[in-house]
């Protein structure tokens, strides 16, 4: 069963369902699992930790090969937050919708879990099928409320990592504080070291 409980919170309570399962936890879900699977060669320990970090509650016993069928799916997923416009997110989540996921359908998984969307073709669907139907799912939500990419890839050059974009404040170019302030710091050391003699 792929049901997942998405909070790493201390601060939200087993019965805050519509917390632990909002489009905006799901799709910061989806960038960490992208984030996580961009190595070469992902260790499975390090994608089941977060998994568990996003509420996880069953066994998560992942296998190399099962890891890199999610690494492909990642690959798909970072198309979307390469798109500099809700038009581009779009056509890339159309496709992958089209061709990857099923149709739309409420689970209550048996009975264990509040009814909710799902659009994999099973519950019992294997990892890398929930891992890029959940993610299309998500994100295409998050398109349709605000009519922008739902994320971005980090502006810094020493970092791959994808960011959802969605909240509150000026829109974010970097992933983390720390890159946003080593930017900066190698900015003011370009300006002060000033034009290099001809």
């Amino acid at each position: 069963m792929r049901y997942i409980a998405l909070v790493s919170s201390p601060h939200v309570t087993d019965g805050d369902w519509s917390t632990r399962h909002s489009v905006l936890t799901m799709a910061r879900r989806t960038a960490a699992l992208v984030n996580a699977l961009a190595e070469d060669r992902p260790d499975p320990g390090d994608v089941a930790k977060v998994l568990r970090a996003y509420g996880e509650t069953g066994p998560v016993d992942l296998t190399a090969q099962e890891v890199a069928r999610m690494r492909n799916a990642a690959d798909r997923l970072r198309e979307i937050f390469a798109a500099e416009h809700a038009d581009e997110a779009a056509v890339t989540l159309n496709r992958l919708l089209r061709e990857h996921t099923g149709p739309l359908r409420l689970t209550s998984h048996g009975g264990g879990a509040p009814w909710h969307p799902h659009v994999d073709r099973d519950d019992d669907a294997p990892w890398d099928e929930w891992f890029l139907a959940s993610s299309c799912l998500a994100l295409t939500v998050l398109v349709w409320d605000r009519q922008l990419p739902p994320g971005r890839i980090c502006a810094s050059g020493a970092c791959r990592n994808v960011f959802i974009t969605q909240g509150p404040g000026p829109e974010r170019r970097y992933c983390s504080r720390r890159c946003a302030t080593r930017e900066r710091v190698a900015a003011h050391r370009r300006a002060r070291s000033g034009p290099s003699p001809g």
